[in-house]
């Protein structure tokens, strides 16, 4: 029997998916010689009841035109199939059902790492998961030694990512469109294409695009 291997869980809004998140997760991949990574994508996370997301259907077809035939990446919907509120402790238990044995790695940023404490059961969310790897950005400082005082076991699950400075955001994409500047090359072509097809993120306003 063909081995589970090991499983990074990227997940997110992905409102909408860049460059950097595909820098990212290949990293991670590399890295942390994972043997996938599931793109987890969120339909409406807890912590963003109150922000304006763009459609559930937009969104899926963008990660899935991001992702495209690498092998490394596969989308889950995993978040998609159940209703909310979705909480990372309970993905987890859902994915280690539906890959038994598979060691699990929850890949998160480093602002992440430091809220984990306020986040929903995050003593469970500890014990579920084999690793959480973390992408480092140069000069990030973590107080670890603090984390375990209040997550016990999480210092020797934290692994670090080494992840390239990337100064692209969703939300500076999302800002960008709104206000007509250009956002061509922060996006995959196709992901540039269904936002530009389906006139997403405008707000009546028209996208600015380079043509050089």
């Amino acid at each position: 029997m063909t081995s589970p291997g090991k499983i990074g869980i990227f997940g997110g809004t992905f409102d909408p998916p860049h460059l950097g998140h595909l820098i990212i997760a290949a990293e991670a991949h590399a890295q942390l010689n994972l043997d996938r990574i599931l793109w987890v994508l969120t339909p409406a996370p807890p912590h963003k009841q109150n922000q304006k997301v763009a459609p559930l259907a937009d969104r899926l077809d963008m990660v899935i035109a991001e992702i495209g035939s690498d092998p490394a990446f596969e989308l889950s919907y995993v978040e998609i199939d159940r209703p909310g509120p979705h909480y990372a402790v309970d993905t987890v238990r859902l994915l280690s059902g539906q890959y038994p044995g598979a060691e699990l790695c929850y890949l998160l940023g480093g602002d992440s790492l430091r809220d984990l404490p306020l986040w929903y059961h995050p003593h469970e969310f500890c014990d579920l998961v084999n690793q959480i790897g973390v992408m480092h950005r140069p000069g990030a400082k973590f107080n670890l030694d603090g984390l375990e005082q209040m997550i016990p076991g999480i210092k020797k699950k934290v692994v670090f990512v080494n992840s390239p400075l990337l100064e692209i955001s969703s939300r500076q994409i999302r800002a960008r469109i709104a206000s007509g500047r250009h956002f061509r090359y922060f996006l995959p072509e196709k992901v540039f294409q269904i936002i530009q097809d389906r006139r997403l993120y405008q707000n009546q306003k028209q996208i600015g695009s380079v043509s050089t």
